[in-house]
């Protein structure tokens, strides 16, 4: 079934759900940005919050103030609207450590893959990654620009214990996890680039949706050094 996007889908009594598309596309992400700068600079009645994410933006209302159709009325003005400038997306770097020891399915992704080790750590450090959302976890930022020589579909069922800092892949998308928990992604090293700040209350992660992002390679001993810093 195809759409002509953008879409709207209501979600429960005061959602809107916002698609601009059905794949990972930084064209249709700009979309996305576009609208959420958009209602960033406007005052649309009842408006509480906006969610981005990969093709689709949620917009949230108070129920009390407006309705479906009211908002849906007020974002297509603005899609229609020139656009609003927001702020650049920023550079940001995160170091990684690609040894054995903390790249536990290095060797799993050589076998699918049919690459060596170097050549994978080679055309991962070559991405360009951009911060598309955030997840389920604090600062657990979505990137995609995962190279399609190493692309691999998700394991077929998550593995406890993954450590924070772990640099994990699947299909386009890459991240780097904040706490321990179940990930069915491939680690293929760990970082210990702080991505949970806390300083600062107003910007408490270090991306940004829309920032870009670049890994840059690291020895073990300097993983050490910057994660005892």
């Amino acid at each position: 079934m195809s759409f002509a996007y953008p879409v709207f889908r209501p979600v429960a009594d005061h959602g809107l759900l916002v698609e601009f598309g059905d794949r990972i596309d930084n064209g249709v992400h700009d979309q996305v940005l576009r609208l959420d700068a958009g209602l960033s600079a406007e005052s649309v009645p009842g408006f509480l919050e906006a969610v981005p994410a990969y093709v689709n933006i949620l917009v949230r209302f108070d129920p009390v103030l407006t309705d479906h159709a009211t908002v849906e009325a007020a974002l297509r003005r603005l899609i229609a609207a020139p656009a609003v400038a927001r702020r650049p997306g920023q550079p940001r770097e995160v170091r990684v450590c690609y040894e054995a020891a903390l790249a536990p399915d290095m060797a799993a992704v050589v076998a699918a893959t049919g690459l060596e080790a170097e050549a994978i750590i080679a055309a991962h450090l070559a991405g360009d990654y951009r911060v598309y959302m955030y997840g389920f976890a604090p600062g657990y930022a979505y990137l995609a620009g995962v190279p399609e020589a190493i692309r691999l579909p998700r394991k077929t069922a998550p593995v406890r214990g993954t450590a924070a800092g772990s640099v994990v892949i699947a299909g386009p998308q890459c991240l780097v996890t904040t706490m321990i928990m179940p990930n069915g992604w491939w680690n293929i090293g760990r970082s210990p680039t702080r991505i949970l700040d806390g300083g600062d209350s107003d910007r408490p992660f270090l991306f940004d949706v829309g920032d870009s992002v670049r890994f840059t390679r690291i020895t073990r001993e300097q993983f050490e050094a910057e994660s005892r810093a």
